[in-house]
């Protein structure tokens, strides 16, 4: 049997992630279905085991860092300043306000990954009236930390943990990814270098710049948050050919240990804005996790995760089992 270039290179990025790369299966669900029968289809799993690849590879160490298909190594690159704006959490019991379903474990989180498996009939989208400007948020549920030590408010003040692609619209949009660390219930006075929000505080990580992306790519981006206890949290995400990620310590909020659940989705970028898409538009979204059980998650929509949210109604939630549970859910106009 005559096996062809990209095949073959199918077969050797396989051994690659064989000899050592922790891989997290998402990857390989969520571009299986988007990759199309017919020539391209090759190829296209190929792109598939390389994101697969870059998420699960481990960054060098805190920081910024880009890597470009097909290497499987990450580059450090100078980081670059987030939106100045808040992602707010929700003022009331929902999940994204209404808007979405989160997947709830018993099991504590190590990694997440957010995808869209399928997308049909976008044409256009706007937040804030601006074309085109929206965040991919994967957010934790509240938490307890050391860092609410030195609130007044104590035991009131709980952490909560953000990774957010922001896509900001317009003629000289720009795009980057980042953490955001929220304080909730703090007190009147935050922390040096914290931001008052009400009585909660929040602060952001150094952001990676990422390319504006172009609406019809929002189907091949993947954002993946990952805790590693005495280590460093990162925010990852992929597009079709290119990498981009964040590191910074988990000692900030010490997520690692309490990690119980992940919202993602596509919302409003910040400020509690909506995501407006066009009617005839629908959108399934894959949340995948790695808590080392493989019991199925709970498809949850009663708590408080972000304020922002998208005009989209949402249809059914169904939860499966294995190495990496997940939940996959529909949501259209």
């Amino acid at each position: 049997m005559r096996i062809n270039n990209i095949e073959l290179a199918t077969l050797r990025l396989a051994r690659v992630l064989r000899a050592g790369f922790p891989v997290l299966p998402c990857l390989f669900v969520a571009g299986a279905a988007q990759a199309a029968p017919g020539p391209n289809t090759a190829q296209a799993r190929l792109h598939v085991a390389w994101r697969a690849a870059i998420t699960g590879a481990a960054l060098p160490g805190k920081g910024c860092f880009t890597a470009e298909y097909p290497g499987t190594v990450w580059k450090q690159i100078a980081c670059t300043q987030p939106p100045g704006h808040a992602y707010e959490p929700a003022h009331r019991a929902a999940v994204g306000f209404g808007n979405d379903f989160a997947a709830q474990v018993r099991g504590s989180i190590t990694a997440s990954v957010g995808s869209f498996p399928a997308i049909t009939g976008l044409v256009s989208e706007k937040s804030a009236g601006v074309s085109n400007q929206y965040s991919l948020q994967m957010n934790v549920p509240y938490f307890s930390s050391p860092a609410c030590q030195s609130s007044p408010y104590t035991p009131g003040c709980s952490a909560w943990q953000q990774f957010v692609f922001s896509q900001s619209g317009g003629k000289n949009g720009t795009s980057s990814a980042f953490m955001v660390y929220w304080l909730i219930n703090y007190g009147p006075y935050c922390p040096s270098g914290w931001s008052q929000e009400a009585l909660n505080c929040f602060i952001n990580s150094a952001a990676v710049h990422v390319p504006h992306q172009k609406l019809t790519a929002v189907a091949d981006l993947q954002v993946s948050g990952a805790a590693a206890a005495g280590g460093n949290d990162s925010v990852k995400i992929t597009t079709s050919k290119n990498a981009y990620a964040v590191g910074a310590p988990d000692s900030f909020l010490d997520l690692a240990g309490s990690w119980t659940g992940t919202e993602f989705n596509i919302l409003g970028d910040g400020a509690g804005s909506q995501a407006n898409f066009n009617k005839g538009t629908n959108i399934t979204v894959n949340v995948q996790l790695t808590d080392g059980l493989k019991t199925a998650p709970a498809c949850e929509t009663n708590t408080i995760f972000t304020y922002e949210t998208n005009n989209l109604t949402l249809g059914t939630c169904h939860a499966t089992s294995g190495q990496t549970p997940a939940i996959t859910y529909t949501e259209s106009d």
